[in-house]
Parts: structure tokens; sequence; C-alpha cells
């Protein structure tokens, strides 16, 4: 995901760009810039790096009324100055910003712009060398920009600058998030509020597949069919504790589009001066001072904890043990001498998990704690604190903080591990990038996952969720998510356990999801659907690409075996999110469910 700001008043546009650029530098850092115009035409500025990067080439003595800008995470081409945003048309008439990714683009490119030289290797040129292309053949600039986007086939968040139009940004949208903010003598383009904040609390809210003029002083919304839509601006009032659905009908749907996002901002909080993967050292010599590491936990952060373990010990050779916080306090093991005991919470208030650790600073251990809440008890208690920072998680069925817990477990284990002298294999950073874009595809493929939901869970009263090794434990999460906001009685086993008794349940028809990410055990998982087949199930088998086979209902992109967990699940939160939407459950808020556990 990247990020996009557009200014057009009456005020130099230059500031404004950059401040709502850093805003808006979770969501891609590796390069950006900014499209100015004035009477002398439009200005470009980029760079490869960060927002102050792009500052100290941004020519100071320019002044000018109107502006677009973007903050980049490279999805086609490598991260270079060519690469980044604004691209420009042929004849740089055009100048163009875009967040998403445009899936038909190589075949555009052949069919329309054989002929056209490309400055760069990104999917976004062929939208503006498109609109040129168009207006050169006669169309007027809205019905160009109406008709590349007809052409179009994958997400897209828009704004296009005419050099020979001093008045008008042209903006559009679909599936990726855009908003048009509202001034007096103004009017503003951003990807997230957050970003205009400086200067206007007043946003309109942009549906797929619109069109927006956006002036000095007025704003039009269009249908791609040129229907005029008039909607009202809502005021944003957003901080650290509140954050607004925007166009989303469900708190949930939106936390599961903000993963990729998240994990860009995980990787950006995490990294040094260096670009290197870093936490503080107390707390890498607590955990490499251990002999033993008690992951304590309840609920999705459990099961974040059970893939936590396997990243440590994979990764960092330090033995874990991940404990329920509630059976914990009640039931200690024999302790090992050195232990460390680590504590994953989203709200950092989760009062089973605080009753052990009281028990623990009693004990005199040294205590970790993960969580989505700077100052909540469980930080202000322990003596560490790694955040997640995934913001504010407000749908109960906890989706966005799973995930970030996973990617920050990975990197204490990475950090962990070359602070031990150890070879990883593999570049943490990279492959996380490589996860958030996969993140992308997935949360991109929503109307695959409702079919899906609606074959699988439309009318079942059970499911079963069964994986081995690593998948298994995705497998316990796909079926909580199931279970707290459909209703529907879900259960999650290791493949090879469900013949030991529980496969008496299988029934004609009962829905069994498969995962089939880990290639040691991909014929063995497989041969467990082929058990339960035999029973009369309905198998839906999500595998990842280079382990899939014809019979498979879904197919991830490949990532690192080990990080699978952080895109398997995308599917089966998505999957629970459908099912609830079509059994008229409520999504965000199930019943006899809270966000935060507050009572033991």
């Amino acid at each position: 995901m990247c990020g996009i700001v557009g200014y057009i008043g009456y005020n130099d546009s230059k500031e404004i760009l950059l401040k709502g650029l850093e805003k808006l530098e979770y969501r891609g850092y590796d390069s950006a810039g900014i499209a100015v115009r004035n009477e002398e035409g439009i200005h470009v500025f980029k760079e490869k790096g960060r927002i102050a990067d792009l500052r100290n080439i941004v020519d100071k003595k320019i002044v000018a009324p109107v502006g677009i800008g973007h903050t980049r995470w490279a999805t086609h081409g490598v991260p270079s100055k060519v690469n980044s945003h604004p691209h420009q048309s042929a004849s740089g008439r055009f100048t163009l910003v875009h967040n998403g990714v445009i899936e038909n683009y190589d075949l555009l490119k052949r069919e329309y712009l054989a002929d056209v030289p490309f400055a760069s290797e990104t999917d976004t040129e062929v939208i503006v060398q498109l609109v040129e292309k168009f207006v050169n053949e006669g169309m007027e600039v809205l019905e160009a920009f109406r008709k590349t986007l007809k052409l179009l086939h994958g997400s897209y968040a828009i704004a296009l600058l005419d050099e020979q139009d001093a008045e008008t940004i042209y903006v559009a949208k679909n599936k990726s998030p855009l908003l048009v903010g509202l001034g007096k003598g103004f009017n503003v383009v951003a990807s997230d509020a957050m970003a205009m904040l400086q200067v206007t609390n007043q946003f309109v809210e942009l549906m797929d597949k619109e069109i927006v003029i956006v002036k000095t002083d007025k704003i039009t919304i269009q249908t791609l069919e040129g229907q005029v839509i008039n909607r009202e601006p809502y005021t944003a009032e957003l901080d650290a504790s509140d954050i607004e659905k925007g166009t989303y009908p469900h708190y949930m749907l939106k936390e599961i589009d903000e993963q990729p996002a998240v994990m860009r901002k995980i990787i950006q909080m995490y990294q040094n001066e260096q670009g290197q993967l870093a936490i503080d050292s107390e707390i890498i010599n607590a955990v490499k001072n251990s002999d033993r590491i008690y992951i304590i936990a309840a609920g999705t952060s459990y099961h974040a904890g059970l893939v936590g373990k396997q990243l440590i010990e994979k990764m960092a050779k330090i033995p874990v043990e991940v404990h329920i916080s509630s059976e914990f306090g009640y039931n200690m093991p024999l302790l090992s001498e050195k232990p460390l005991f680590i504590f994953i919470s989203q709200s950092g208030e989760t009062a089973d998990s605080r009753a052990v650790l009281v028990q623990v600073k009693e004990m005199g251990y040294p205590s970790l704690t993960i969580t989505n809440v700077p100052g909540s008890t469980l930080s202000r208690e322990a003596d560490y604190t790694l955040l997640l920072h995934a913001g504010p998680e407000i749908a109960v069925a906890s989706t966005k903080a799973y995930t970030a817990q996973i990617a920050v477990l990975a990197i204490l284990a990475e950090v962990t591990a070359k602070s031990r002298g150890m070879e990883v294999g593999f570049d943490l950073t990279q492959e996380l990038g490589l996860v958030a874009n996969a993140m992308d595809v997935l949360c991109d493929s929503k109307e695959l996952f409702e079919v899906m939901a609606r074959e699988f869970f439309a009318v079942t009263r059970n499911a079963f969720f069964i994986g081995r090794g690593i998948d298994f434990y995705v497998g316990l999460e796909g079926a909580l998510k199931l279970k707290e906001i459909s209703y529907i009685q879900a259960e999650g086993f290791a493949g090879g356990e469900l013949k030991h008794g529980t496969i008496a349940l299988i029934e004609e028809g009962t829905p069994v999801i498969a995962l089939a990410t880990q290639e040691s055990v991909n014929l063995s998982i497989r041969g467990n659907v082929k058990e339960v087949v035999a029973r009369g199930a309905n198998p839906c088998i999500i595998s990842m690409k280079g382990l899939n086979m014809d019979e498979d209902s879904f197919v991830i992109p490949e990532v690192h075996e080990l990080l699978t967990p952080l895109i398997s699940v995308v599917p089966l939160q998505l999957l629970a999110y459908y099912a609830a939407l079509h059994r008229g459950c409520d999504v965000d808020k199930p019943r006899n469910l809270a966000k935060s556990v507050t009572v033991e």
C-alpha cells in the first residue's frame, strides 16, 4: 500500500503535501515524490528513500497552489527514483500518482501503447500514458480519464494533473482508500484523513468506481458512467483511541484491509538508522540470558504465541513453551532455572495474563509484554515492552493485531538469532515486505472469499479446520474467527488427529478447511483430506503457490514457509467475516464477547 495527498487552493501546496506525506509514511517509505503546478507548468520532485530525503530536493523557491504527492512501497519495479511517483505521460502533459495494483497493465501496454516509450517498470505508468493517448485521439480529458478507468482491472486510488488545466485535480478510486477533504478556498485529497487534519476535518468518503473532479471551490462526484452523486461530508475526529470506519460497513473488514499497511509500519518502526531490524539491547539480552521462554496469552494472542514458538525455536534456537494464561496462573508447571516470560495481549489489559504477571514479578523473573496499547497495564507492569504499532483495533474479532503479533515475534527471533551469531538464512525485512504485498493481493480477492463463504458456511452447523505443523496453529485461529462471529461450531485439529476420534462427527456436507503451505507435510495433509472426503466432507483446500494441486479451492502467494501464517490466515479471516455477514450476525460485536477481557 502507498499513500496519496493532493491540494488545490490559493496557498503554496508544497509544505501541505510534504506534511501530509509524513503522516502517510507508514503506508510506504522506499520512495516519495510530489508534483506541483504553477503558471510555469508542472514541476516534479521525487527521490528514493524517506520523506526527509524528498524534502532536501524540493525547490523552495517555487510557489504552486496545486499539487499531488505520493509515498511508495514498491510492488512493480524496484525502489528507485525512476519508479517512484508521480509518473508522467510521454509528452509531460499529464502527471499522476496511484495506489493499488493494475492486474492487466501488461496486456494494456501491448494492446494500446506498443509505440509509447516507458520511463519506469511500474504498472502505474500505463494509466497516465493511456489518458494521454485517448486525449491525443480527440477525447476531452474527463472522457479519456473515464475510458482509461474502465479498462483497468485491479485496485486503484488515483490523482491526476493536466498541465493545461490549472483548476482541476482528477481523482478516482477502486478498492484502495481515498478521501476528498473540504476547506474554505481549497480542497484536498488523501489516502487517510490523518494526512490532511492539518488543514481540515471535513471529508467526503469515496466509493469504488467513482470519479471526483476536484477544484478550488467545489468537488463533483460521478460514477464511471457520468452520473453525478451528492454526498455530505463528515467530520473526522481522529486520535490514537478513535478511528472511523470510513466507507467500510464494519470495523473488522477495515482492519483486515489494514494488515498490509501494519506489516510495513512494523518494518519501519523496528528498523535502525542503517535500515536493519533492531530491538532494544536490554530486551535482546534478557532473551539471550534465558534458558527457556514461556509465552503467556489467551485466545487469538495464544494462537499467535504458538506460531511465535516455531519462529523463536527455529531461528534463535531457544526452547519455548506456550501456555493459556487462565490455566497457567492456577496450574504453574515446573519452571526452568532462568525463564523469561513473554505476555502477548492486543489490549494489554487481559486480566488472566495480568494475574500471571503478578506471580512472575513476585518470583523475580524477567517479563516482556507484546501489546498494541502503550501505557496499558501489562506494558506498565512488565520489565520490557514491544509495541505492535497496529493502530486501534475496534472489532471484537482480532485480525490485524494477530498478524502484527506474529510479525513482531519474528523480528524478536531474528534479532536474537543474529545477536547470538546465528545465520537466519533469509532477509526478514525483504520477506515481510513480500508478505505485505501478498496480503494486498488477498485483500483484493474479497469477492472470491464471499462466494466461498456462501458455498461452505451458508447453512452448515459445524466446520473443521485441519493442518500440520505451523498450519495447525493457523487452523486454530481460523476456527476461532469462524465460531466467534458466525456462531458456527468450528474446531481446529492437527491433520493426523482428526481420525483419532473426531472424524466420527463428519457428516455429508461437513465443511473441512485444510491448509497446505508446508512442503514437508503437503502430501500428508492431502491424505487427511481424502480420509474426511471418504466420509462425506465438503473439502476446501487453501494451499501455497508451488504446492498447489488442481483440486485446491484457493492458492495464496508464495512466501517463506516460516511466515506463511501471516498470509494463510487472511482467507480464513475473510471467510469468517462473510459467513457471519450472510448469516445475519453482528460482525463487530458478536454476542457474549468483549474486545478487552478484563475479568478472570
